[in-house]
């Protein structure tokens, strides 16, 4: 009797895992944005696309306020929308768009610091 039930142990543990795994990685994700939900984070920087995907576009001042707004109350949040599947989609330049703090002159942007493999200037 307890052959016939060790197939099933081992299923349960198995979805198990990826559960575990699929929740881990979900909450590791979103955190750079606190309790903001990325795609809300996400959104909220929606006059920035056309700087986020061609460098020689203009940063719209509609941008630069809600930039320097997150920086301000999360800088990780814009590390992590940038590297978030959500940016991809949009078609968002991870190079181009981590240099939009600078192009908005904001002080606080954490010079130097590292977003994956891109550094912020």
């Amino acid at each position: 009797m307890a052959l016939s039930l060790k197939p099933y142990c081992l299923v349960v543990l198995f979805l198990f895992w990826i559960s575990l795994n699929a929740l881990v990685s979900d909450v590791g994700a979103a955190g750079g944005c606190g309790r903001t939900p990325i795609r809300s984070a996400a959104a909220s920087l929606s006059p920035c696309l056309g700087a986020a995907r061609n460098a020689r576009a203009k940063v719209p001042p509609a941008c630069c306020v809600k930039v320097g707004a997150l920086l301000r109350t999360s800088p990780r949040c814009l590390c992590a929308i940038l590297l978030s599947p959500l940016a991809k989609q949009a078609g968002i330049m991870p190079g181009i768009a981590i240099a939009i703090p600078k192009k908005c002159n904001i002080r606080n942007r954490q010079a130097g610091k590292k977003c994956g493999r891109y550094t912020v200037p």
